[in-house]
């Protein structure tokens, strides 16, 4: 059975799952990509095209302030990236970390937070999908009080809608 947005799992995460995302890229492709974090430096440069940011400032209009947007592309650009890291700071909490800690090619790349004051995991998993296409869905576990998991529900789901969003929207 589908388990809601926010209900928690076996191990006392709660979790909190994308749609799944179609994407018209060879498998191998995105698991290339998506395993390796270096390949980020490709949303960092894309954030730091104005055409881009302007056309994002329009399409979000009404979800995201520009304010948000860009205190977003402040922490795109201040990433420090390793094949398996993503670093950046994140006022007021500090330096946090997205560290790979499991990788099953070509159907899953396993993340877990460091230095969050919230421990959290981000899978990320594919499935083939006809030749040359693949199917993406990424879930998301947070350990969240109760009283946390009811106030950050909806933005935490749609955060990670958004975030798969991007992700198949990258080139592969």
């Amino acid at each position: 059975m589908a388990q809601s947005p926010g209900e928690l799992d076996a191990q006392g995460m709660t979790k909190y799952e994308s749609g799944v995302k179609h994407l018209a890229y060879p498998i191998e492709s995105v698991y290339a990509r998506l395993s390796d974090m270096t390949s980020l430096e490709t949303l960092r440069e894309r954030m730091n095209d104005p055409t881009l940011r302007e056309r994002l400032t329009a399409q979000a209009q009404g979800k995201v302030t520009p304010e948000q947007l860009e205190r977003t592309a402040s922490l795109v650009e201040g990433m420090r990236l390793t094949r398996d890291t993503v670093t950046t700071e994140v006022p007021p909490v500090g330096t946090v970390t997205l560290r790979v800690v499991e990788r099953q090619e070509p159907k899953l790349v396993k993340c877990e937070t460091e230095g969050s004051p919230i421990a959290g995991c981000l899978w990320i998993q594919l499935l083939p999908e006809g030749e040359r296409g693949c199917a993406m869905k990424l879930t998301l576990g947070a350990e969240l009080n109760l009283i946390l998991r009811q106030m950050l529900k909806a933005k935490i789901q749609d955060g990670v809608e958004r975030l798969a969003d991007t992700l198949a929207a990258l080139p592969y």
